[in-house]
């Protein structure tokens, strides 16, 4: 932040992409200045809330203040295709879907047997119908009623991401369990990319093999391979290990959306890593894909995951917005198998 420091926000700005300064600390201590960028969320009592592009709720006394202003929306950015938060968020559930679902206004709550939180939380995409916290309430009911944790899952950090939203859960008591990003390339370059793809062999189905180097869920039953069977046009990708137990060395899944080329359950065995192989079905399905027309690609990366996203960046790929799964009073957030 330059120039003169000088707060230009008002409670009117709620709702808006802001910069704030503050003073933390006393000048005993060694007083200093944070700045945070965000959506300012609320303003009541003389208190701000600024959800960030991470997700976290940041409040920042009003008597701390410095400078604030509101900003213009992130820009776009100057790699890969253009794509609007609702259209990806679509895009993203079409590739993931859940053995049940059921509308709460323009929610929808969805379940699969606990088999990942994609497909066992809340999609938000619109008004609820009712109050937030009794909407929460119907949410919390309908996952116990199938005994399932009860989650919402939300977005933050582009345009018409859902930061207000992110805070109103906060402030029933609901915590993040986890973030991820949802990436974003044009395709095209990445079918281009020339590791050794003769030795990925794609399908339309999945196979006991496949799912023996699937790590996500140990008991791959009929509620894990409806959901992996989902979206419009499915590829699923392997390559032979070296071992007689038929467990292959590298597996991948790719849903093809109109334009747009998904990737999933990229994994790599320990054993067979640094040998490109992970290049190589991702290579394989985009071509599979640029085959049906797709012209951009998208993928989910955990936020901590440093290993994929050196990958990814060197395929083009860029944030163009973060998720999330919030839980009442904030779950169990270990590393469990289905963390996304």
């Amino acid at each position: 932040m330059s120039g003169r420091l000088e707060v230009r926000l008002t409670p009117a700005d709620v709702g808006k992409r802001v910069s704030v300064r503050r003073v933390v600390g006393s000048p005993a201590e060694g007083a200093r200045f944070t700045d945070t960028v965000g959506v300012l969320t609320s303003w009541d009592d003389g208190v701000l809330s600024v959800t960030t592009r991470s997700g976290e709720g940041v409040r920042i006394a009003e008597s701390s203040l410095v400078a604030g202003k509101a900003v213009p929306p992130a820009p776009a950015r100057r790699r890969g295709p253009a794509a609007s938060f609702a259209e990806l968020a679509l895009v993203t559930a079409r590739a993931w879907q859940p053995v049940e679902s059921e509308l709460l206004g323009e929610w929808r709550l969805r379940a699969a047997g606990g088999f990942t939180r994609r497909a066992n939380s809340v999609l938000p995409l619109g008004d609820p119908g009712l109050p937030l916290g009794e909407a929460l309430g119907r949410v919390r009911h309908w996952y116990a009623e199938r005994g399932l944790p009860a989650r919402v899952q939300t977005a933050t950090g582009a345009e018409g991401t859902q930061e207000r939203l992110c805070a109103g859960l906060e402030e029933h008591g609901w915590r993040r369990e986890v973030s991820a990003e949802v990436r974003i390339a044009a395709l095209a370059p990445v079918g281009d990319l020339d590791p050794d793809v003769s030795v990925v062999r794609t399908g339309r189905e999945t196979d006991d093999a496949w799912l023996s180097r699937y790590q996500r869920s140990a008991d791959p039953g009929p509620h894990v391979l409806k959901v992996l069977a989902s979206g419009p046009s499915v590829w699923f990708a392997s390559v032979p290990g070296d071992g007689p137990a038929g467990t292959p060395a590298a597996i991948g899944r790719c849903v093809v959306d109109g334009r747009w080329a998904g990737f999933m359950a990229v994994e790599v065995g320990p054993e067979y890593r640094r040998r490109g192989l992970a290049t190589a079905v991702m290579t394989a399905l985009a071509r599979r894909a640029l085959e049906e027309g797709a012209s951009a690609a998208w993928l989910q990366v955990e936020a901590d995951n440093e290993g994929a996203r050196a990958l990814y960046d060197g395929m083009g790929f860029t944030t163009h917005h973060s998720y999330h799964h919030f839980r009442p009073g904030g779950g169990d957030s270990s590393r469990d198998t289905d963390r996304t």
